[in-house]
This record gives structure tokens, C-alpha cells and sequence, in this order.
């Protein structure tokens, strides 16, 4: 085992100088460019996306009373097809398992006291057609 002590003229040597213009303007040399550029480009990609989830995540008040009438009309027409079905004597054990869907999204807060007991009240008359039922 052959062991050399350090040459610091040797290491500088080997090095590969930069390239240097005539004109006298600042040049990089290709070998000099970091390499964590790539890296650099691929992270700020993820935290743009990162932040785009995040935004798709903040709910409107709008479309949270959008949605909320939309569960409160979605019962009532229920309800409606239940009535008839009873009234004509046809009622089928599908439309006693649309309201018991129907009855799931109608505790959501929707943000509007208003809009909150009256889809309240359109519950309280599922919950009871439901015990009618036999269901819950």
C-alpha cells in the first residue's frame, strides 16, 4: 500500500479551468451550472400544486347554500313521490330507500339559520315517514 502526501499543485492542475471569452463578457462554463436546477423547478411545480388542492379544499358559503337547498328539494320531491305512491296504493321499497338517503345530507350545516331550521323541519318529516316505515 503506497500512501502520497497532499499536492495542492496537482489537484489545481487537474481541474478544468473555465472558458474564458475574448470580448470580455461574462461566460459560465456548461460544467459549472448547478445541478439542483431541476430539482429547484420539480418543487416549486409541487407547491403550486400543493396550493391549488388547498384552494379547491375552501368551500364558498354560496355553494354550500346551493348544495343545502339542493338536499332540501331532492327530500321534498321524495317525500312528493312517497305521497303518491301511498295515495295510489303503488309504494315501493325503493323510494322508502331514496329518502332514507335523501334524510343523510339534510343535518349539514349549511351556514343559514334560516335555511338550516326549514331543512330542519323537511328531517323532522322524513325521520317520521321513515318510522312509519319501519326504518332507522
Amino acid at each position: 500500500m503506497r500512501i502520497n502526501g497532499t499536492n495542492a499543485t496537482a489537484r489545481a492542475s487537474s481541474t478544468a479551468a473555465p472558458r474564458r471569452a475574448s470580448s470580455g463578457t461574462f461566460s459560465v462554463a456548461e460544467q459549472e451550472t448547478p445541478r439542483s436546477a431541476a430539482a429547484a423547478s420539480s418543487l416549486r411545480a409541487v407547491t403550486s400544486l400543493d396550493a391549488l388542492i388547498a384552494l379547491q379544499g375552501v368551500e364558498d358559503p354560496t355553494e354550500r347554500k346551493k348544495r343545502a337547498v339542493g338536499r332540501g328539494r331532492h327530500a321534498l320531491d321524495v317525500l312528493d313521490a312517497l305521497k303518491v305512491g301511498v295515495l295510489d296504493g303503488s309504494l315501493d321499497a325503493s323510494v322508502i330507500g331514496r329518502l332514507k338517503a335523501a334524510s343523510e345530507g339534510l343535518k349539514a350545516d349549511s351556514g343559514d339559520a334560516g335555511l338550516d331550521g326549514v331543512l330542519a323541519e323537511i328531517d323532522l318529516r322524513v325521520a317520521v315517514e321513515l318510522a312509519k316505515a319501519g326504518v332507522r
